[in-house]
């Protein structure tokens, strides 16, 4: 079989229904839209959430209490096994971790996460640890700083 004898099984491609053409279709004159109305219009229809002037359920109801998405602070995280790639006894920053290219950006400081393996000896200096991230890194021979 070559690529271009490949087709869908027969009656697996159904044609569109074509509207607006004719009484014989059953499709034809309102094109199943009905008699006049905001819906048979070109461009008619409602916006999402509209409830024919009722207050929408949206606007129905309460909006209390705090959320404190807008606050929150976002860290950097870097996984233990990212950081294989310094040498032993190296200090490592969020600014070094940047030049390296193993973060974009630093927000609002470094997360050292505990996926992975480390097995160089260097001293981290970083805005949060994960227990088991600190635990890696002391058992590998370095120092966890935080900053």
């Amino acid at each position: 079989m070559k690529l271009y004898e490949l087709q869908p099984a027969p009656g697996a491609k159904k044609a569109p229904k074509r509207k607006g053409r004719g009484h014989a279709t059953g499709n034809g004159k309102t094109a199943g839209r009905g008699h006049k109305g905001q819906n048979a219009r070109s461009g008619g229809g409602v916006r999402v959430g509209f409830e024919g002037g009722q207050m929408p359920l949206y606007r129905r109801m309460p909006k209390r209490g705090f959320n404190n998405k807008k606050f929150a602070k976002v860290y950097a995280e870097v996984n233990v096994a990212d950081l294989n790639v310094f040498d032993n006894g190296t200090v490592v920053t969020g600014e070094l971790l940047k030049e390296k290219g193993i973060i974009k950006k630093l927000y609002d400081g470094v997360a050292v996460l505990g996926n992975g393996e480390i097995n160089k000896n260097l001293t981290v200096q970083a805005a949060r640890f994960t227990k088991t991230a600190s635990q890696k890194i002391e058992a590998a021979g370095g120092k966890v700083e935080v900053v």
